[in-house]
Formats: structure tokens, sequence, C-alpha cells
């Protein structure tokens, strides 16, 4: 039984390319379509896990395609159709090579970051008296470079991202401004979840007409941050841990068997109870950031399902 999907190899097309991501596989159909596979892969501090997780892809595939509906009264974006749980088409865009990360809150790597005492990120001001998971005074953006494959994404400031030529400064300021507009519908949608979003990153690109658009994933648990808003204070207050919905759970975990992407150091073993914890978490926030019931997929041979859709779709 073939119930995860990882590395895939599809003929969609003549003149196809293809573009492998951490988590998504990206077909170029033709001079116009896209197509965006989402696989089971699980990514963390940038490597690939050995392991797949169930019903993973189909998760953050369709978490992104509601979010972009509803967000496209503010911000255009590619997406032209959902012909699969794990696949979507739409507009071929030139990526800007940046990561538009904003924050609400100190948490992740800017909490890590302050921690060693920085106080300064992406050229950005962190207040002093700060404690983990705090919320800032206002959201921050902090940007990263696109990193190539097999590469870590890195801080950058903005005015570096100017001065690089990496972005113009007029499309600069329409980045920051279609951020800050999502950040703001992602957390007024979060909270009527009863969550918070914490931080999330956003990618854009440019389509064949020259307008800016809203690329690949948004406000999914590979991208986003979210806390539960019940006991949020109190937890703040008493110096706990927050309760939260993200990968950030996966992440710990891997901190606390010794690795964090650093060389030399070894993946741990991931059990089958693990995996399963780590899809019952995803299907979890699903659930929670949608307010439906997740609907599993047929998975008894993906990748044949995937096919069929596709070219139904395509033909």
């Amino acid at each position: 039984m073939n119930n995860t999907i990882n590395n895939t190899n599809y003929k969609f097309s003549e003149n196809q390319e293809v573009y492998r991501g951490k988590v998504r596989e990206v077909y170029k159909i033709d001079d116009e379509k896209l197509l965006m596979i989402a696989t089971d892969r699980l990514s963390a501090f940038d490597v690939i896990m050995p392991k797949q997780i169930p019903f993973k892809g189909q998760i953050l595939n369709q978490i992104a395609s509601k979010m972009m509906d509803a967000t496209s009264d503010i911000v255009p974006n590619w997406i032209q159709a959902i012909p699969d749980p794990n696949v979507a088409v739409g507009d071929l865009c030139e990526p800007f090579k940046v990561e538009m990360v904003i924050r609400g809150y100190l948490s992740g790597h800017a909490a890590r970051e302050y921690k060693v005492g920085k106080r300064l990120l992406c050229g950005v001001a962190m207040p002093e008296g700060m404690k983990e998971n705090d919320k800032f005074p206002a959201p921050i953006i902090t940007p990263a470079t696109k990193a190539e494959e097999g590469e870590h994404d890195e801080d950058i400031s903005r005015e570096d991202i100017i001065a690089k030529g990496i972005v113009s400064e007029e499309d600069y300021v329409v980045l920051e401004k279609y951020t800050r507009a999502l950040f703001q519908r992602g957390t007024e949608i979060a909270a009527e979840r009863g969550l918070i979003l914490v931080d999330t990153k956003y990618e854009f690109g440019k389509n064949s007409k020259g307008e800016i658009v809203l690329i690949d994933e948004i406000h999914t648990p590979d991208s986003s941050r979210y806390f539960y808003a019940d006991g949020y204070a109190e937890r703040q207050e008493k110096g706990e841990k927050q309760k939260q919905l993200s990968k950030e759970f996966v992440r710990q975990w891997l901190i606390e068997n010794g690795f964090q992407g650093l060389e030399g150091q070894v993946i741990p073993e991931m059990s089958e109870e693990k995996v399963k914890e780590i899809s019952d978490r995803y299907i979890e926030l699903y659930e929670q950031i949608t307010g439906e019931t997740f609907v599993k997929a047929d998975v008894e041979n993906i990748e044949a399902r995937i096919q069929k859709n596709v070219e139904a779709f395509l033909n």
C-alpha cells in the first residue's frame, strides 16, 4: 500500500520543467501554467526527514487553497484550480527571491536569537525586557533570502534587499503592504477559531501581466505558528510553555533529541508511533484552523490518483 507520497516523477507535458523543493514539487507545464504537488515530506531546520507523514501534503494543500480564497479580496494569488487533494494548478509566476516573514510574537527563531542577546533581527529592533512568546508592540517584518536547493534560508534586512537589487524599492513597498494586510486577515481568521497567529511567511511573484501575486502556501502549519488563545495570558504570566499548533512541536522534539540541522548531528529515529502522532497533530491543526472535519483522501495509490486527476484536468 503506497499510503504516502515522497518523490514524484510525472510526465504531464512535452516541455515540462520540474523544481523539487523541501516539501513541494513544482511542474512547469507550459509557458502559462504551473502545477504544484504537496508531498508528505517533513522538513525541519531546512533538512528533509527520512520518513513521510500520512496526509500531510493533503492538509497543507487544502489549508493553503482555503486561505488563498479567504484573502483573494486583498491580494491576488496564483491559484486557478485544485484538481487533486495534493495538487494546485495556477499561473506561472517569476518568484521574488525573498520570503516575507512577519512576527507578532517573540517566538521560534526570533526567541532563539533574543536569548543569545541579539536585539536586532533583519535590521528591526526588538524591545528590551521581553519574555519568550510575548507579543510585540506591533508585528515586525523579518525577511529571509530564498535558499537554493541544499542551502539554508538566511535573515536579511529590508535595506540589504533593496541595496543588492534583490527586489526593487517600488516592489518591496508593495510586498510589505500585502504582508501586513495578509497577517491582519490571518490574525482575524485565527481568532475566530480560538487561535493566535504568532508568525508566518508569505512568498510572492509576478505573473505574465507583471502583477505582484501571492504564491506557494499561506497560513499552513509548515509556514505559520499558532497558539491556542484560551489560557495564553495565564501561561505567559506563569512562564509556562504555550500550547501551540504548528510544526514547532517537531522542531522541539528534534532539539530534545540532539538535532538542529547542524553539521555532524544525526537525525533521530522516528518511530511509527511518532509518525502517527505528527500526522494526528496536522489533522488537529487542519480542523482547528478551518473549523471543518478533515476528510482523508483515498491513499491506496496516491501517485496513480494524482496522475488520473491531473490528466483529467489538463485534458
